[in-house]
C-alpha cells in the first residue's frame, strides 16, 4: 500500500468499523423512522437515508482514483432518493426507501469496494490536482476529496445516526 493511501484508510476502517456498531441493534421497521419528541416529529435523517446517502460516494471514489466503479455501483433509483441536498421522508410504511437489509448490506459491500480500490492507488493519482473545478477551492487535489470521503464525510453522517439511535432509545454504539 503506498503511503497516502495508508494514512487515509487507517482512519477510514475505523469509521466503517464505526458503521457496523451504529446498525447494530436497530429493527428494520424503525430504521426509515423518524424519532418523535416533545414537539413532535424531529427533522433528522434516519440510518435508511443516512447509509443510501453513503453509499452513492464509492463509485465517485473509485472514478477518481481512475478505477472501474462497477463494484460501487447502486440501483438508478438511488440518486434522487439519497443525492445531497434529498429531503430525508419518515417512511412508516417503507413504501419510500429500500430496505433496511439491503441498504446496509450494499453500503458495506460498496465500503470494501471503496477502500479496495483505494489501497492500491499510487501516490501520484491522489496528488493529481481534482478534476471537478467547482469543488477546487475545497479540495485541490484528488487526495483531499478522497480522503474527505472515506473519513470525514462517513463521520459527519454517522455522527446522525448516533443521535438518531439515542432519540430512538437505543444504547449507544461506542
Amino acid at each position: 500500500m503506498n503511503a497516502l493511501a495508508s494514512i487515509m484508510l487507517t482512519p477510514a476502517q475505523r469509521a466503517r468499523d464505526y458503521t457496523d456498531r451504529l446498525v447494530q441493534g436497530i429493527r428494520p421497521e424503525q430504521a426509515a423512522r423518524k424519532p418523535v419528541g416533545r414537539e413532535g416529529v424531529i427533522d433528522t435523517n434516519h440510518p435508511v437515508f443516512v447509509f443510501g446517502h453513503l453509499s452513492l460516494y464509492g463509485a465517485r471514489v473509485l472514478t477518481l482514483v481512475g478505477k472501474d466503479p462497477a463494484p460501487a455501483a447502486t440501483p438508478e433509483t438511488w440518486e434522487a432518493l439519497f443525492k445531497a441536498g434529498a429531503p430525508c421522508h419518515d417512511d412508516p410504511s417503507g413504501a419510500i426507501y429500500p430496505a433496511f437489509g439491503e441498504i446496509v448490506t450494499r453500503y458495506f459491500e460498496i465500503t470494501d469496494a471503496m477502500h479496495a480500490g483505494v489501497r492500491d492507488t499510487p501516490d501520484d493519482v491522489l496528488l493529481r490536482e481534482n478534476p471537478n473545478e467547482a469543488q477546487r477551492a475545497r479540495f485541490a487535489l484528488v487526495g483531499h476529496l478522497v480522503n474527505f470521503l472515506i473519513n470525514s464525510h462517513v463521520m459527519m453522517h454517522a455522527g446522525q445516526v448516533s443521535a438518531w439511535r439515542r432519540c430512538m432509545g437505543l444504547a449507544s454504539a461506542m
